[in-house]
């Protein structure tokens, strides 16, 4: 869903978002009219408002309607996924009812690779590949609690429901020390959004599953976080 580019300064690197959208590791591709446009601008909100409380991310500024200025990082190679509602694969693979609530937030970790099709992994198995360190693991898991505790209010306060999502994480090295921050991006491609009242989703689940109107449960997102003018398409709205 994105590109990379060499950035303007020293470090950085130009993601570049892109209306494309894959599903099942990439087994079925399409297209989302202006997802990129939207996907850029809610991820720079979403960044924008975790740096506010203290967590550090990889997000530095956006340049224009679909290209952002990022921290170059070493991705660590496991996706972080947060759920608290069942939904999605742990449905089907524990035989949960979709929809029914958690008894406490869980955390999964996913080996990133395509060609495997991004197997879950334990944290034993981090530790025994190197793919993090133990140090590493803690802060991604207290980012990761901090993140849900946050996003789960914001999109509460505009009657969303956040039922999971993904995060990546990297390495951002000065000199011979690193630490870890929040990278890639967050947006309703890697989220899964439910309105409270309606149990509508307002995500990728659309594309995945077929139900259509993609477009418009993106830009809904967009328009309750005020990002998007009522009755204007985002080449309209967004800021060059």
């Amino acid at each position: 869903a994105k590109i990379l580019f060499e950035g303007p300064e020293p470090g950085t690197i130009v993601q570049y978002f892109k209306d494309d959208a894959t599903a099942f590791n990439a087994q079925k591709k399409g297209t989302i009219q202006g997802k990129g446009v939207i996907n850029n601008r809610i991820s720079e909100y979403v960044f924008t408002r975790l740096s506010h409380i203290g967590i550090p991310t990889h997000f530095i500024r956006r340049i224009n309607m679909r290209e952002q200025v990022v921290r170059q990082v070493e991705i660590i190679p496991i996706e972080v996924v947060v759920r608290n509602v069942a939904a999605g694969s742990i449905s089907k693979r524990l035989g949960i009812p979709e929809g029914e609530p958690l008894p406490h937030t869980l955390i999964e970790y996913y080996l990133k690779d395509d060609a495997l099709e991004d197997p879950m992994v334990a944290e034993e198995h981090i530790a025994c590949f190197g793919w993090a360190s133990n140090e590493e693991m803690q802060d991604i898991s207290a980012m990761a609690i901090r993140v849900n505790d946050f996003l789960s209010g914001m999109f509460a306060a505009i009657n969303i429901r956040l039922i999971d999502f993904k995060l990546e994480f990297g390495r951002l090295w000065v000199g011979d020390y690193s630490r870890v921050i929040l990278a890639d991006e967050i947006s309703p491609d890697g989220c899964r959004l439910w309105d409270m009242t309606t149990g509508e989703k307002l995500d990728k689940d659309r594309f995945r599953r077929d139900l259509g109107g993609e477009e418009e449960a993106y830009q809904e997102v967009a328009r309750r976080l005020g990002l998007l003018q009522d009755e204007s398409g985002p080449s309209e709205v967004f800021d060059l």
